[in-house]
């Protein structure tokens, strides 16, 4: 029998040879790439990464012919930050219960006898959760690139804000690893989430939700209100940033600590992720500055004077700079429903104004006030989807009212010109009807949505409206200019709509309506 000769026989005191920088750093990563295909192999950690994956996927490649077409770049970017934390939430367990692997298999022991410190394992259980942060990166590349090079898409991401996803991977990493640095006892990281939660939410309820404690968590959703101009969002993105990356770093700093990694390296290093820590909370804490809230309330009051105006045909379209490139989509829609409408309606010099109300910050969901000015019509930060048939509605009504005040005071027959005027021009004029209406249907009395106040529509005017839907549209334009006086009239009763029209006007037994012009049933 053969014996094999050590290279670097151990000292005849018993004592560990300091392994060099060189070898311990590739112990390091070599330890980190073996931890990391251990978390992989985890059900957990596989399932939630996949699900993560396949979801973001799904919801950014699935997207047909709706609002997804038409992304706003500074919404985009915060929607990629929630879809990480189930998968954080994975990985802080998983590496949790890989850091007590020894201790559950009582292997504790066999440590004494490497020569990679215990400091070096917590580095390099640290480091296993890197190539997640890097999965999790790409992800939230390809989702943001991907909204990016859509033809609709205005506005500008930030950064900052894509880096959030990656970064919460992180801080979950190594928050597994310093709980079990702190606390080496199996099955506590169920536990600790549970408590965290409900100290978050006992936290936010007893401060009233205050900006600078919901900054404090890693994940700040501002969510509700229509996309704003990009300088309007006003989110402290990068200063949140610095703030997690100094919680990540001073995190492992702890965690190393706690394993002995007593050295003068990581001691500066310690000082150094507290002053970035600091930094970044008093950064991020500040509510929003007087002047956001001027600018806000410019741009919802007074939007002309931050506005571009463009001339398309015979109407003005007015829009903020990152949305001026969105006209030409508003002057097909005015140009098609004008070219239906009879009398001076036909030939109307209209103003099309866009307007947000970012006077309640980022998660309010204020509803637009209608325009008293005569043929002034609203169109939102929102397009495509069901935005295009609401806003048809909205030319429509101003054409048939005279302004959008008027039109939302108005309950009686107009309302079928309206509805033909706005809904005939859409691709499927049937399905338009269901998705502007509050309730889905097409039949009975409904809420009809707009821009800016709803429309009511009795039982008796959805059933002519839907006869006059499925009618050929240059068979009913013709009789509706011929008549265009008549059935702009708030005197015209719905029945008498339907017979200049061509169309019957109800079953029998359907409530008729008697043109007053009063909502009451």
């Amino acid at each position: 029998m053969s014996t094999g000769t050590l290279p670097h026989p151990a000292p005849a005191d018993g004592r560990r040879t300091a392994p060099s920088p060189e070898s311990r750093t590739a112990a390091v990563l070599a330890l980190a790439r073996f931890e990391a295909r251990e978390l992989l192999l985890q059900i957990p950690v596989l399932l939630f990464l996949a699900l993560y994956i396949g979801y973001t996927g799904w919801t950014t490649l699935s997207g047909g012919e709706g609002m997804d077409d038409f992304p706003a770049l500074q919404d985009v970017d915060r929607s990629t930050q929630s879809a990480p934390l189930l998968l954080a939430i994975a990985l802080f367990a998983g590496v949790n219960r890989a850091v007590l692997r020894s201790r559950r298999h009582s292997t504790d022991r066999h440590f004494d006898v490497l020569v990679m410190e215990p400091w070096a394992r917590t580095t390099a259980h640290a480091l296993s959760v890197l190539p997640f942060a890097a999965i999790t990166a790409l992800v939230v590349g390809l989702q943001f690139g991907w909204a990016a090079l859509k033809p609709g898409a205005v506005g500008h991401g930030s950064p900052a804000e894509l880096a959030v996803g990656p970064l919460v991977i992180l801080l979950a990493g190594v928050l597994g690893v310093l709980l079990a640095r702190l606390i080496p006892v199996g099955f506590v990281a169920p536990p600790f989430v549970i408590g965290a939660y409900a100290v978050t939410i006992l936290v936010s309820a007893s401060t009233q939700g205050s900006h600078w404690v919901s900054w404090l968590g890693p994940v700040v959703s501002d969510e509700g209100a229509d996309p704003f101009p990009s300088d309007l969002v006003g989110r402290p993105a990068a200063w949140h940033a610095v703030y997690l990356t100094g919680l990540v770093v001073l995190l492992l700093c702890l965690a190393v600590l706690l394993s002995g990694g007593r050295t003068r390296l990581v001691a500066a290093v310690t000082v150094a992720a507290v002053g970035v820590l600091a930094a970044g909370v008093a950064g991020q804490s500040p509510g929003e500055p007087a002047s956001l809230i001027a600018a806000r309330a410019e741009a919802s009051t007074a939007p002309q004077k931050v506005q571009v105006c463009t001339e398309r045909g015979r109407s003005t379209y007015c829009a903020y700079p990152e949305w001026s490139g969105r006209t030409a989509d508003w002057a097909r829609v005015v140009d098609r429903i004008q070219s239906r409408a009879g009398g001076p309606a036909g030939g109307a010099r209209l103003t099309v104004r866009q307007r947000v109300d970012a006077r309640y910050g980022l998660d309010g969901d204020a509803a637009l006030t209608p325009s008293g000015t005569p043929g002034t019509v609203t169109v939102g930060t929102r397009w495509g989807g069901n935005r295009v048939p609401e806003f048809a509605v909205g030319v429509a009504s101003v054409l048939v009212a005279g302004d959008e005040r008027s039109a939302g005071e108005m309950c009686d027959a107009r309302a079928v010109t309206v509805m033909w005027l706005a809904l005939s021009t859409q691709p499927d004029p049937m399905a338009s009807l269901r998705r502007v209406r509050l309730d889905d249907s097409i039949e009975g009395s409904a809420i009809v949505l707009a821009p800016t106040d709803p429309l009511s529509m009795s039982a008796q005017q959805t059933t002519v409206v839907r006869e006059l839907l499925m009618k050929p549209h240059y068979s009913v334009a013709a009789k509706v200019k011929a008549h265009w006086t008549e059935l702009t009239s708030p005197r015209t009763s719905t029945a008498r709509v339907a017979e200049l029209l061509g169309v019957h006007a109800g079953g029998k037994g359907a409530p008729a309506d008697s043109g007053s012009g009063s909502c009451e049933e």
